[in-house]
């Protein structure tokens, strides 16, 4: 891929994890992107390349047209074999939804140097399911929650209901994943916080901001400041602190969304001023550190924390995943365990502060966010065994749950 040559099979596209890879390292994917434009001409039945130049124009900022190439693809195919596993020792099906890279969970990121092949069914809902579903050992639901994406999930629970093979991520925990039903699965937790999330309509925030009708009025623990998000948005799109009322209008001046959800906002400084912010992923019950970022802006992501420029920081984050499970993950046991139960998913991430007395403060769970190795392993030399250490832990639970399959059909037979 030095030279950019786009060369694979009609079904196995480069993928999210690689393409990726590169526009993180600055590749110009541009030319790329040029060969797979000459493929949509020339080519226009090569779904993989579709595919591909679908995440292209989404990693370059071309969302719409993404989409577009994305939707012309699944007309075409909708059963993609992953490169990579060599040689294949699992076979793994994914379900996933048409939408953003945002959309399903980056699966790729996590197999990446494991002996297991990936194949994603891509499910439409009201469309039967393609022929030939391809052979596998055990599937697993990738596709996040969302208002978009619930269509998708109802549709692979009833397809679940009988699937032949067992499904990890069961659909019905993963749309628990919802900001108002984690409120609701996770509150009363001993030592973890999270603040009541709600709905609310464009029409009721402006009448709050205005002073006709009262915040506690729609929700319950309400108090200014306040946090504010368009429904289904990712990556902080849309995204604000709004200090009081007055500030409402002109928010709603710059988002054109109807509906929003708003919750309090939770003061997680460190006594020395800067916040952090933690992701750590559950696999089978165990948790695991992926990254922290630390800033003095509340509103965190690793990208604007400066990590790399400050030593300082580098050395904390070092000292926070090698420790992890005998500082952090101890000191937050229980509510650890408590999301591992409630949630029932046998992968997903959270992204996690500590409040000033010491709790857990969730700010959210998913099973798309990205969790990746792309790192400089010279600047973060302490991620390449953490990191390893989480793909294998993913790997291993996928083979456990097809040998325990595999045992259960025996005794049945």
């Amino acid at each position: 891929m030095s030279d950019l040559q786009w060369q694979q099979p009609a079904d196995s596209p480069l993928g999210t994890a690689r393409l990726s890879k590169l526009a993180f390292d600055g590749v110009n994917l541009a030319p790329l992107r040029s060969q797979l434009l000459d493929k949509y001409v020339f080519e226009p039945d090569n779904a993989a390349a579709l595919i591909d130049l679908s995440i292209i124009e989404q990693l370059l900022g071309n969302v719409e047209d993404g989409l577009a190439r994305q939707a012309e693809a699944l007309q075409l195919r909708r059963v993609y074999r992953s490169p990579g596993a060599k040689p294949a020792g699992l076979r793994l099906l994914a379900f996933a939804a048409p939408g953003d890279i945002g959309t399903n969970a980056p699966l790729d990121f996590l197999l990446e140097g494991s002996d297991v092949a990936l194949t994603t069914l891509f499910i439409l809902p009201g469309e039967p399911l393609p022929d030939g579903i391809p052979e596998h050992d055990v599937a697993i639901v990738a596709v996040s929650e969302s208002d978009a994406n619930q269509p998708a999930l109802d549709e692979i629970t009833r397809l679940a209901q009988a699937w032949p093979k067992p499904v990890l991520n069961r659909p019905e925990h993963v749309a628990q994943l919802g900001r108002e039903e984690l409120y609701r699965l996770m509150s009363g937790v001993a030592g973890l916080q999270i603040p009541a999330t709600v709905r609310i309509d464009r029409t009721t925030l402006g009448e709050i901001g205005a002073g006709k009708t009262a915040l506690q009025s729609h929700l319950r623990d309400g108090e200014f400041p306040l946090i504010v998000r368009p429904i289904d948005s990712h990556a902080g799109r849309g995204l604000k602190k709004l200090d009081d009322p007055a500030a409402i209008a002109a928010y709603l001046a710059e988002r054109p969304e109807r509906g929003f959800f708003i919750s309090r906002f939770i003061d997680y400084r460190s006594p020395d001023g800067l916040f952090r912010k933690y992701r750590v992923v559950f696999i089978d019950g165990h948790a695991y550190a992926c990254h922290m970022a630390i800033t003095h802006q509340w509103m965190i992501y690793y990208l604007n924390a400066g990590m790399s420029e400050s030593i300082a920081k580098l050395a904390e984050e070092e000292r926070f995943m090698t420790g992890f499970d005998h500082e952090f993950a101890r000191r937050h046991r229980a509510a650890f365990r408590a999301l591992a139960e409630r949630t029932g998913l046998d992968y997903f991430g959270i992204d996690c502060a500590q409040t000033a007395e010491g709790e857990l403060l969730l700010f959210e769970a998913d099973i798309a966010m990205i969790v990746h190795a792309m790192d400089s392993p010279k600047i973060y030399p302490y991620k390449v065994p953490q990191m390893r250490k989480v793909f294998a832990a993913f790997a291993a639970m996928l083979k456990a749950r097809a040998e325990a399959a595999g045992s259960a059909a025996e005794t049945a037979a």
